[in-house]
C-alpha cells in the first residue's frame, strides 16, 4: 500500500513539474500585435497580383466538372488548380493613398474542388517603421468564403528572427474577380536578443 501511494505521489509530482514547464512564460519573449491592410489588385493599369496557371473548372454539387465555353472559362472567377502570385502593398489604412509599411509577396494555389480554399505561402516584407528590413513568413489554408481566416507565422528575418504566431485576415472590400483590400492582424512572439 505504501509503495502504491509513493508511486502515485511520484507520478503526480512528475506531471505537475511537466505542466509547470510547459506553461511557463519564456523569459526573453515579447508578444507583438501588427495591424495593416493588403491591397490585392488583379486588374487595371498596375496589377499587383496575377493568375499564372489556370486550373480546371470547379465541381458542381453533384461532383461533376462545370460546363465551360469554348474559351475554357467558367462562371467562377477561380478554378481548381489556379496558381496566383502577388506583390501586394501593405498599408496602415485601407485607402490606396495610406502610408505604405511593406509588401506581401508570395503565391496561392486553389486546392478545393468545391469552394474557395487556397494553400497560401506568403512573406510580409516590412519597409517602414521599427520593423523595416524584416519579414514574416506566413503559411496557411485560406477559405475565402469564411469571414475570418487564420494562418500561421512560421518564422521571419531581421527583428522577426525565430518568430512564431498567427495571423487573422478578413475581406475589407474584396471580390474574387478584381481583388481589393484585405485587413490583416498579426500576433507574433519575438525573442528578445
Amino acid at each position: 500500500m505504501a509503495n502504491s501511494i509513493s508511486w502515485v505521489l511520484l507520478v503526480s509530482s512528475a506531471l505537475l513539474a511537466a505542466t509547470a514547464y510547459i506553461l511557463r512564460r519564456e523569459p526573453g519573449v515579447a508578444a507583438t500585435h501588427l495591424h495593416f491592410y493588403m491591397h490585392d489588385v488583379y486588374d487595371g493599369p498596375h496589377p499587383t497580383a496575377a493568375l499564372v496557371v489556370t486550373g480546371r473548372a470547379p465541381l458542381n454539387a453533384a461532383g461533376e466538372a462545370e460546363a465551360t465555353s469554348s474559351s475554357s472559362s467558367s462562371s467562377s472567377p477561380r478554378r481548381f488548380g489556379d496558381i496566383a502570385v502577388m506583390n501586394n502593398a501593405l498599408t496602415e489604412g485601407p485607402e490606396r493613398g495610406s502610408a505604405r509599411v511593406g509588401t506581401a509577396q508570395g503565391f496561392t494555389v486553389r486546392v478545393a474542388e468545391q469552394g474557395t480554399v487556397n494553400d497560401l505561402s506568403l512573406y510580409l516584407v516590412f519597409q517602414a517603421g521599427e520593423y523595416a528590413g524584416s519579414s514574416l513568413s506566413v503559411k496557411g489554408r485560406v477559405d475565402t468564403d469564411t469571414g475570418v481566416r487564420e494562418s500561421v507565422i512560421i518564422g521571419g528575418t531581421g527583428r522577426f528572427r525565430f518568430a512564431r504566431g498567427y495571423a487573422f485576415s478578413r475581406s475589407y472590400d474584396y471580390d474574387l474577380a478584381h481583388g481589393g483590400v484585405v485587413e490583416i492582424d498579426v500576433y507574433v512572439q519575438l525573442l528578445r536578443v
